[in-house]
């Protein structure tokens, strides 16, 4: 079943590289209370993940937060050696944006967000999706239905919708 609007998020621990090497993060610590957006990539350094879906949220981080945004986090379903990279070479971790890995895909599976692209040698991956958290639950979901596009799940799009809403 796939996560929707109004739903709670699941527990899920995911992974980021600290001083000491990779540390769990109980993704509910992590969100607290208040408003969170997260959105996810199919893979840490893929085209379009690395030329669209990331810069659209370093360059609007300001803007976000100016529309009561508490947090950003983006979360790929790689390992967190990969992440940590891919958020110092995108520039997410000046920005503000934090990235989370999702190594077993267990939260992504847990949201019912995951596909595969054997050809492409994407398994066991991350749909492209953006969505606001407020308090633990969806309050908007914007899914791509092809992967390697970026439109309804841009940091653009969901400024747009924080804005009519």
């Amino acid at each position: 079943m796939t996560i929707s609007v109004g739903d709670a998020l699941p527990e899920a621990t995911l992974m980021t590289l600290g001083n000491e090497g990779p540390e769990q993060v109980p993704l509910g610590d992590r969100l607290g209370k208040g408003r969170t957006v997260i959105f996810a990539v199919p893979g840490a350094f893929t085209p379009t993940c690395s030329d669209a879906h990331m810069p659209s949220y370093t360059g609007n981080v300001d803007g976000l937060k100016a529309n009561g945004i508490d947090k950003v986090i983006c979360i790929a379903v790689n390992d967190p050696f990969v992440t940590a990279a891919w958020a110092a070479t995108t520039g997410a971790s000046e920005s503000g944006v934090e990235v989370l890995a999702d190594p077993e895909c267990s939260f992504t599976k847990a949201l019912g967000l995951e596909f595969s692209a054997p050809p492409v040698g994407l398994l066991d991956r991350s749909l492209r999706y953006s969505m606001l958290v407020e308090n633990g639950k969806v309050a908007m979901l914007n899914v791509e239905e092809n992967p390697g596009v970026c439109e309804l799940s841009s940091a653009r799009t969901l400024l747009d919708q924080l804005s009519e809403g």
